[in-house]
């Protein structure tokens, strides 16, 4: 029988070793392995093909269950959620982040069943993601270098393959393809685009970065290099190496003590960023001061 791979992601290891208990006779699903964050998560998922995530709402390290969700609603092998609560006040936002079940924990024997049916009925349309392959050349005697290499891109692969399509048709004198300013973020299986004029700053934060807007901050799995040098040319400066911010936001560069400096920028609710040393002087003459 087909097993469905399980990650026990709860920061409670209490709960991981009674979900441990639970799943010990469960023939189809195969526990391998356990994270308190999501980062721990999402790291293990690039390594072993998990089909079901049971997880919590509260995450260490400040990414929520919800939020991991989204991170991963746009990829085409999404495991099974089921989601690990202390009451049902947040279970209509689960089932419309795509969970398979929401778990009031503890749970009794019978309640608990019920999950099992569900990701039985899930496993039923669940595929591993596959391993690369080789596209099949006509001449099956071609010789292996000649073969090409498929592999699935992941959102930050995706940005460099596009990246560098569009050099080599700039290369080859080509008209360059339209380029519109918006920043796609993958949120609730849906696409959304954000306009760069409307991004305030970007936060690094470990691998992945918040997009943040006057009224709302996106968790995305693009890495701060990756948005530096794609928005460096529409007026986006890295102040410090842990903020990016678009430099048309800015209305006040600020002296602190020490011979620091600190960037506030427009809008109801005033953010001050700061500057590290050794960026301020070129963030002076770009703005020609």
């Amino acid at each position: 029988m087909r097993h469905l791979n399980t990650l026990l992601l709860h920061p409670d290891p209490v709960v991981r070793a009674t979900l441990r208990d639970h799943l010990e006779d469960v023939d189809f699903l195969r526990v391998l392995g356990e994270a308190v964050t999501g980062f721990e998560a999402l790291e293990l998922l690039e390594h072993v093909p998990y089909g079901v995530f049971f997880l919590g709402l509260e995450l260490a390290e400040g990414v929520s269950g919800f939020e991991l969700a989204q991170m991963l609603a746009g990829r085409k092998h999404k495991p099974a959620l089921v989601f690990i609560a202390k009451d049902e006040s947040q279970a209509f936002s689960a089932f419309e982040l795509g969970a398979t079940d929401y778990l009031l924990w503890p749970c009794t024997p019978e309640r608990f069943k019920q999950t099992l049916q569900r990701l039985k009925q899930f496993q039923s349309h669940f595929k591993d993601i596959p391993a690369p392959t080789w596209t099949e050349d006509e001449d099956e005697d071609a010789p292996e270098d000649e073969r090409t290499l498929q592999l699935p891109l992941g959102e930050e692969e995706e940005d460099r393959f596009l990246k560098a399509l569009s050099q080599a048709w700039e290369y080859s004198n080509i008209t360059r393809p339209m380029e519109i300013e918006k920043l796609p973020i993958h949120m609730d299986g849906r696409t959304i685009l954000i306009p760069y004029t409307q991004i305030i700053f970007v936060e690094a934060y470990e691998d992945y970065s918040y997009v943040h807007t006057a009224s709302q901050k996106y968790l995305t799995s693009y890495r701060m290099k990756i948005l530096e040098d794609r928005l460096r040319q529409y007026r986006f400066f890295r102040v410090h190496r842990k903020f990016l911010v678009n430099l048309e936001m800015v209305t006040e560069i600020a002296s602190m003590p020490g011979s620091n400096f600190m960037l506030r920028t427009q809008g109801k609710t005033r953010i001050e960023l700061p500057i590290s040393r050794r960026r301020i002087a070129e963030l002076k003459k770009i703005l020609g001061l």
